[in-house]
């Protein structure tokens, strides 16, 4: 079983940029939605990725917090943007940033389309406890806050929230 144990930031500035070894463009839809999760009817998130020339399907717990089981498997590119023709909600268009800083690779996801603005760093560890860390970059933490999840932004976008949400409020 796949377990991931993932931190999420807001970013202060744009001085992560410089460390930038590599970027990644991706598009992503759900074959589920939020509110299938919020009811209870359903208890993961089913995602579909188009990471460059890859692709994959990915199964993840639903679970607010560090902890979640996460499956992923490639997938054939055409059956994922066949696959990405039957989501539900809107795609999620990023390009992903990997910035090594300490002992850990962040990655730094930019969002385009009607999530266009928004811009959180991410961090996976091997403990919820692990200490990093904290380049001078990054901001507050919205590991807990729902929204910033990839799965609510295709429901609802960063371009509809207030102007509170936006802050991280």
């Amino acid at each position: 079983m796949g377990v991931e144990i993932e931190r999420k930031f807001l970013l202060r500035d744009g001085c992560w940029r410089d460390a930038v070894e590599r970027t990644v463009v991706m598009a992503q839809g759900y074959l589920n939605d939020a509110s299938s999760l919020d009811s209870g009817a359903q208890r993961a998130s089913v995602r579909v990725r188009l990471q460059d020339d890859l692709a994959f399907l990915n199964i993840k717990s639903r679970e607010v917090g560090l902890r979640r089981q996460e499956f992923e498997y490639p997938l054939p590119v055409d059956d994922a943007r066949a696959l990405l023709a039957l989501c539900v909600g809107g795609r999620i268009e990023k390009r992903r940033h990997l910035v090594r800083h300490g002992a850990h690779l962040w990655e730094i996801d930019e969002f385009d389309g009607d999530n266009a603005g928004l811009v959180v760093a991410e961090i996976e560890l091997a403990d919820e406890h692990e200490a990093f860390e904290r380049p001078d970059w990054l901001g507050d933490e919205v590991t807990d806050l729902q929204r910033y999840y990839n799965l609510a932004l295709a429901d609802r976008p960063y371009r509809e929230w207030s102007g509170d949400e936006r802050s991280g409020r």
